[in-house]
């Protein structure tokens, strides 16, 4: 028989249209608002409208253990009932009403789901304690090698613990009209799981399913979209440590070689393990933070907004305590405003197959200027980014920038020819839009 060497369809998921120019953003509800209730989270709704973020992501909603616990509210991630809401929060009333309103602003809302563990004190664990791993001594055991002893694992051979999982996933679809989950360590959990319930949620209504995991594995019949993480700590390394441009060449060019056009990557400069343990969001990138956010926004990939990060957080987030966030008008947030404008008007910006590759512009600094294009039928944006502490003198090779543009954060026209050449400063930036 001869060997059949089609191509294969590798997602065979199909991810809902809303997602195509989406911009998401975390909501720690406990640190949201001075109350750290879900109805107080709703007064945020008109500013993150106007912000032009799309998919609200709710850290879990869940009851929080007590057994073990980790400072004087514990972790979120340590779930104590699946089937019932941290009264923390609100009540299950709550929850409803904070995604209706949510969807009545035109906003999709998905929620942690934490299925790899749970807390010690969950009833599952003495109603069925054969549905838990066990160590060497036959004990419950904390994920091995990290200080999660808030936690304990679940053993996915077992087949009831996989139709409970799923059934609670179901359950809050259905309840509460939710539009899917972001899955904890996601890569701790077998992919059949994630295929199966993906298909089960789906019979429901199309959902959007975000892992916290980088493994092109996960989108294969389960996820939209998985962690960029490795973008992360490249442009970390870049902004902090002083490393060269390569690396960057070295993910996009897997990014698109390796995962399909269908996959959404998440791209972010900050998130709740970022904040709370690594450093903010100027810790992390510092004087590059403005440079690292653009690529973030109009690069490839969906960008994901940490709350607080808008108003320029200056403190790492406590985990296990009451830290409210403090909310102020800031420049960082208005530089997101602007940068998701630009992306939703311009369908080359947009996500995955619904947007433009990028395609890569040689310059003459070439392990300090990172610079690309973007470019459909509609529009090419053309964007420079000065990733060193220095100042450079930027010409360009090739054709593919020759172009008249509008620059995007100056009033004014630029008419790039082969001999064009740009001053940027340390850690600057320049971003062109040719709608012709």
């Amino acid at each position: 028989m001869p060997i059949d060497h089609s191509p294969k369809q590798y997602m065979q998921i199909v991810t809902p249209d809303w997602a195509k120019d989406a911009v998401i953003y975390q909501i720690n509800t406990r640190q949201f608002t001075t109350l750290g209730t879900f109805n107080a989270a709703q007064s945020h709704f008109p500013r993150l409208k106007t912000l032009g973020v799309d998919i609200l992501w709710i850290m879990p909603i869940h009851p929080i253990g007590e057994k073990n616990r980790k400072g004087t509210l514990g972790s979120p991630y340590a779930v104590k009932d699946y089937m019932a809401v941290n009264p923390e929060f609100g009540d299950l009333t709550a929850f409803q009403d904070f995604v209706s309103t949510a969807h009545s602003f035109g906003f999709k809302v998905i929620i942690d789901w934490v299925c790899n563990h749970s807390a010690w004190d969950n009833p599952l664990v003495a109603s069925h304690p054969d549905w838990y791993a066990r160590d060497y001594k036959g004990d419950f055991t904390p994920t091995p090698w990290w200080d999660w002893d808030d936690v304990i694992d679940f053993d996915y051979s077992q087949k009831a613990l996989r139709e409970y999982m799923a059934m609670a996933m179901r359950y809050w679809v259905e309840v509460a009209d939710i539009d899917g989950f972001r899955c904890d360590v996601a890569g701790f959990v077998p992919n059949d799981f994630w295929s199966n319930v993906r298909a089960d949620l789906d019979a429901i209504k199309p959902v959007f399913m975000l892992a916290e995991w980088e493994s092109k594995d996960l989108h294969q019949n389960a996820f939209d979209m998985t962690y960029a993480w490795s973008w992360n700590e490249i442009m970390h390394d870049i902004t902090c440590n002083g490393q060269r441009i390569s690396k960057l060449f070295k993910y996009y060019s897997w990014n698109e070689k390796s995962y399909p056009a269908e996959a959404h990557r998440m791209t972010f400069v900050s998130n709740h393990d970022k904040n709370a343990w690594d450093g903010t969001q100027f810790e992390q990138f510092k004087e590059g933070l403005e440079a690292a956010i653009v690529l973030s926004v109009i690069g490839e990939g969906m960008p994901l907004i940490h709350n607080g990060q808008e108003a320029g957080e200056t403190k790492r987030l406590a985990f296990f305590e009451k830290d409210p966030i403090h909310w102020q008008a800031h420049y960082i947030g208005d530089l997101y405003e602007k940068l998701i404008a630009l992306k939703k008007s311009h369908t080359a910006l947009h996500n995955a197959q619904w947007g433009a590759r990028m395609i890569h512009v040689p310059n003459n600094q070439p392990t300090r200027v990172f610079s690309f294009v973007r470019r459909d039928s509609n529009s090419q944006i053309f964007v420079v980014l000065n990733l060193s502490d220095i100042p450079l003198q930027v010409s360009f090779e090739g054709s593919l920038f020759i172009h008249q543009y509008d620059s995007f954060f100056e009033d004014k026209k630029v008419v790039f020819s082969q001999n064009a050449e740009m001053a940027l400063m340390p850690w600057g930036y320049q971003v062109y839009v040719s709608n012709e």
